[in-house]
C-alpha cells in the first residue's frame, strides 16, 4: 500500500509542477505565438495537451522506481539528473512563451536534450525499466528541439 501510495504521489506531483509550468506561460500568449513563423511539420497545438500528461506521467512512475531504489551513489546522481532535467523543461516555457528568447531557449532545449540522454543512462544502471519508459520522452525532446530550432531560424 505504501509504494502505491508513493507512486501516485510522484505522478501527481510531475503531473502538477508539470501543469504549472505550462499553464503560467501559456495565459496570454496567443497573439505572440501565432504570429511566429512555423515550419510545416509544426503539430496542432491540441496534441500538446495529450502528450504532456503521459510524459509527466511516466517521469513520476521512473523516479518512483528510482526513489524506491537501494540507496546508492549512482542513486543519488540519477535523482539528480531527474531534478536538473525536470527544471530544465520547466523553465524553457519561460524563456520561449514569457521571455520570448527563441535562441536561449534552443540552446536550453539542447541542454534538456543532453540531461535527459544522461538520465536515461544513469536511470538503466539502476533500474532499466525506470530507464526505457523515459525514451518517449527523448524522442519528443528530439522533435521539439528540430521545432524550436526551425522556429527560430524562421523568425530570425
Amino acid at each position: 500500500m505504501k509504494k502505491a501510495v508513493h507512486l501516485v504521489i510522484c505522478v501527481i506531483l510531475c503531473l502538477f509542477i508539470g501543469g504549472i509550468g505550462g499553464t503560467l506561460t501559456a495565459a496570454g500568449n496567443n497573439e505572440w505565438t501565432s504570429s511566429l513563423k512555423t515550419p510545416d511539420f509544426s503539430p496542432p497545438a491540441y496534441l500538446f495537451i495529450f502528450v504532456w500528461p503521459i510524459l509527466y506521467a511516466l517521469m513520476g512512475y521512473s523516479i518512483h522506481v528510482i526513489l524506491l531504489s537501494p540507496k546508492t551513489k549512482i542513486r543519488n546522481i540519477g535523482i539528480i539528473i531527474f531534478a536538473l532535467q525536470f527544471s530544465l523543461n520547466f523553465f524553457w516555457n519561460f524563456l520561449f512563451f514569457k521571455f520570448h528568447a527563441l535562441g536561449i531557449s534552443l540552446i536550453e532545449i539542447i541542454l534538456l536534450w543532453l540531461t535527459i540522454l544522461f538520465m536515461i543512462i544513469i536511470f538503466r544502471k539502476i533500474n532499466k525499466i525506470a530507464a526505457y519508459i523515459q525514451i518517449p520522452y527523448l524522442i519528443w525532446i528530439s522533435f521539439a528541439s528540430i521545432l524550436t530550432g526551425s522556429i527560430w531560424y524562421l523568425n530570425n
